[in-house]
């Protein structure tokens, strides 16, 4: 047997071996999306809970505000829509995109309670009140950093999916570019 016999087969073992190579990590890339939604998603859990704690704290308080508490009551429910669709799929690109408009508009609604909080004199008699607010801030700067570990994680996976000769695979099996937030 001559040594050019073997070419093919050895060919054709490395192409095996890369593609399994690639395909673990894609799958690697991806499940590392997953993970990291999972920190944010846990931390919209959170900050959902608290702002269910201060509307109802506030609604005897600033009876008035109604408008104000029932649209952060709507965009805290479509967000947490959003995220239930997200958590079936992190990488995914509908439903990311649904939750960052969901989260924008929770954004909007979340600082028009708390300027009227801060702006609220009434209010300096509820310490319970401040608490909440200040817990909240906390959350809410915790969600920022893990919403920019969760981009991150969309920024290299879509990289792979990206480059050549990952793009191959990427489309072979299925790998589609992620959205971030």
């Amino acid at each position: 047997m001559t040594s050019w016999s073997w070419t093919p087969w050895l060919l054709a073992a490395m192409l095996f071996f890369w593609g399994v190579g690639g395909y673990n990590r894609m799958m690697r890339l991806r499940n590392a999306i997953g993970t990291a939604y999972g920190q944010l998603d846990g931390l919209l859990t959170q900050r959902a809970q608290l702002c269910a704690r201060l509307l109802e704290q506030l609604r005897p308080l600033l009876q008035n505000e109604q408008a104000t508490f029932d649209a952060l009551e709507n965009a805290q429910g479509e967000a947490q829509s959003a995220a239930n669709a997200v958590r079936a799929k992190p990488y995914a690109a509908d439903p990311v995109a649904a939750l960052a408009v969901a989260a924008a508009v929770h954004a909007a609604a979340l600082t028009r309670l708390m300027s009227l909080v801060e702006h609220h004199g009434a209010l300096a008699e509820h310490p319970e009140v401040f608490a909440l607010v200040d817990e909240l801030k906390m959350v809410e700067r915790q969600r920022a950093f893990a919403r920019q570990v969760f981009n991150q994680a969309v920024g290299v996976y879509n990289e792979a999916v990206q480059q050549f000769p990952t793009r191959l695979l990427a489309s072979f099996f299925g790998f589609g570019e992620a959205r971030s937030l």
